[in-house]
């Protein structure tokens, strides 16, 4: 059955291509497997909250005839602004166009929000950009630059909201411009694409433009919305869309709520949040986090941007799936939240998850992958300026920044083939890392570091499980050892400048390129003579090397402008000649320049692959594909085949002109 949905019809119809649907939830409503939704270009101002599931053969599919025609919004049009003594522009609203959900009374709050609980879920949005919401009407009327916004010269157009007799009251400072001549609206609605129930599996959405929603802070132990999302299910496909201007997450692949364990700090405080990410994590499995159930999305060449806290989040929800072929950029940049699950994508629980062939730029981090990142992989994507902007001031809750964060994770996970350019790349106080063939302008941080905390004068571990290989149920838990990290092939070029030298690599923002921050480890030689002894090894006499750093394996990588070597590297390159990179972006596309390939000359090092990398320590898994299979890191960054002699960085050839990468 095919249902057709066209806003620019005269009036309501059955769904037929004569008298089609005026609304694309009218269409959701009765679609089932095999059904296909076509939708006509249009502004649909409703969120859509599919009710029937597809299957696995037989998908519902909702489409926009022309690609990015479809908009589904969250926002209303604002009309009849009016002039105030001081300056600025009023609108009052009845608040019974909110219905249950008023975002100009309810507040961006919740577990791991560190900053101050002062903004608003909703926003007023001016040509398609979303203004800064200001605490008083003093403050909008002056409108000084937010000196922590990392794009300034947008920060000036402010907003404020207060109550008065049962409206919403909405003043704002639009700079000179006259809001009744400009392109002015309001966010409304929580979300514009979700199921209200668990289990609608199976949707493909495509070719839509979807924007302005009131979501809501999204940390990993309570529900998480976004503008759009499967809502704990398996199968969903979003292809082709724009995901825009949320006020905190565009795509949600996120947890369900469980009203026993949802804000849990937030609300009660007598639990610390860790202890209730471990909570989560087995109320999951009782609720049924199983393969057969949750996860195996796709999310393709879409375009996420604009977004408060997050472009893409997720809680165990968005296991087994595959992000690729995105544009994702200016994640956090207003800096108005403050917390951690900030990023432009932030994932709990990336168990065999493939983050490929995206470029992510301008986000307060790329990507995040918070606990359990067992089987993900990075691989295949250029990031840059992930960093704050020259003279932007560290907001208060804010989070610090990095192309990639793999935080209290036990492996195996792969970073593969990327291009990483911003000034620290790769952040782990993780274990199991194998950072393979990486072009690396930033340094690697949190080595040894940001784990365990010291808490009435004794050291509290952070336990965090690991998972049956290739499933979501949980093998055990354990604190993070550090070390067991692979580092090969990368080319590593100190390029930035070391804005702060007196940090060591167990700091975040720590800048110094290399592979030095490794020495701390053993080697496995090292590592191992404890448990190779003659004769069998007493139980509590081996306490000791048990608790004690695992060990590291660095070899194939080169070195440029002073980039430090670590004393495990065993074939590398240390050059004293100056190796320049230059990365441009023209026409939405990004192009490198670089000089290191004349600089390398004739060196070059082996194939690296599944069986040489062995497996990471806990779980005792593999570094492989996630059915199981052996990986040949053969590829490079385009795809392109390497040989027997390979050169270090993401690319098999060389190159002395202009590279479009994206």
């Amino acid at each position: 059955m095919i249902y057709y949905v066209n806003i620019q019809a005269g009036r309501e119809g059955n769904g037929s291509k004569e008298t089609p649907f005026r609304h694309i939830d009218d269409a959701a409503k009765v679609a089932r497997p095999g059904d296909k939704v076509i939708v006509a270009p249009g502004i649909y101002r409703e969120k859509v909250t599919p009710v029937f599931a597809g299957t696995e053969e037989n998908r519902i599919v909702y489409r926009s005839e022309k690609p990015l025609g479809a908009v589904i919004t969250g926002s209303e049009e604002a009309k009849g602004w009016e002039k105030t003594e001081d300056g600025l522009w009023k609108i009052s609203i009845c608040n019974g166009i909110f219905g249950d959900y008023n975002p100009y009374t309810t507040f961006v709050c919740g577990d791991w929000y560190f900053a101050p609980t002062i903004r608003h879920t909703g926003c007023v949005v001016m040509n398609d950009r979303m203004m800064y919401e200001t605490t008083s009407r003093e403050a909008c009327a002056k409108a000084e630059p937010d000196p922590c916004s990392w794009v300034k010269e947008e920060s000036v157009y402010q907003w404020y909201t207060e109550q008065e007799d049962g409206k919403t009251v909405i003043y704002a400072n639009f700079q000179g411009k006259n809001p009744n001549e400009e392109q002015v609206e309001i966010i409304v609605r929580r979300n514009c694409f979700m199921p209200d129930e668990n289990g609608i599996g199976y949707i493909t959405v495509s070719g839509f433009d979807i924007k302005n929603g009131a979501t809501t802070w999204a940390p990993p132990a309570a529900y998480q919305d976004g503008l759009i999302g499967p809502h704990w299910s398996k199968g969903w496909i979003i292809e082709d869309c724009e995901v825009h201007n949320s006020r905190c997450c565009g795509i949600s692949l996120g947890k369900y709520r469980d009203p026993e364990n949802d804000m849990y700090f937030y609300t009660k405080h007598v639990k610390s949040p860790t202890q209730m990410e471990r909570d989560a994590v087995c109320r999951g499995q009782y609720h049924g986090w199983l393969k057969e159930k949750v996860g195996s999305h796709i999310i393709r060449r879409c375009h996420v941007h604009h977004c408060e806290q997050t472009g893409i989040v997720g809680r165990m929800g968005g296991v087994f799936s595959t992000i690729e072929d995105c544009h994702i950029h200016h994640v956090c940049n207003t800096q108005q939240l403050g917390g951690a699950e900030t990023a432009g994508i932030k994932l709990h629980a990336a168990i065999d998850v493939t983050i490929r062939r995206n470029w992510i730029h301008n986000c307060i981090m790329g990507v995040w992958c918070d606990w359990e990142a067992q089987g993900a992989r990075i691989t295949q994507n250029v990031m840059h300026d992930n960093w704050p902007t020259e003279g932007a001031e560290k907001a208060m809750g804010a989070m610090f920044s990095t192309d990639v964060f793999i935080e209290v994770g036990h492996g195996p996970t792969m970073i593969d083939n990327n291009v990483l350019l911003s000034p620290v790349n790769v952040t782990i106080p993780s274990e199991g890392i194998a950072c393979i063939h990486n072009l690396m302008l930033g340094s690697f941080s949190l080595i040894n570091s940001g784990v365990d905390s010291v808490v009435n004068g004794q050291r509290e571990p952070r336990y965090t499980p690991y998972h049956i290989r290739h499933r979501t149920e949980v093998a055990g838990f354990m604190t993070i050892l550090h070390g067991d990290d692979r580092i090969y092939n990368n080319i590593m070029i100190q390029q930035h400048p070391v804005l702060h030298p007196e940090k060591e690599p167990t700091d975040s923002g720590h800048e110094k390129v290399g592979t030095a921050p490794f020495d701390i480890f053993p080697s496995y030689e090292e590592w191992y003579a404890p448990f190779g002894k003659e004769g069998e090894p007493h139980m509590g006499g081996l306490a000791t090397y048990h608790f004690g750093h695992l060990p590291v394996w660095v070899s194939g990588n080169a070195y440029f402008n002073g980039a430090t070597v670590s004393k495990h590297e065993d074939h590398g390159l240390c050059s004293e000649e100056k190796a320049c990179v230059a990365w441009t972006v023209k026409d939405g596309k990004v192009f490198l320049k670089t000089n290191v390939y004349d600089l390398l000359k004739d060196f070059r090092d082996g194939i690296i692959c599944t069986e040489m990398l062995g497996k990471a320590f806990e779980p005792e898994q593999r570094f492989e594909n996630p059915d199981g299979t052996d990986i040949v890191f053969d590829q490079d960054y385009f795809g392109s085949h390497r040989g027997f002699d390979v050169l270090p960085g993401p690319f098999a050839e060389g190159f002395d002109t202009e590279k479009e990468l994206w």
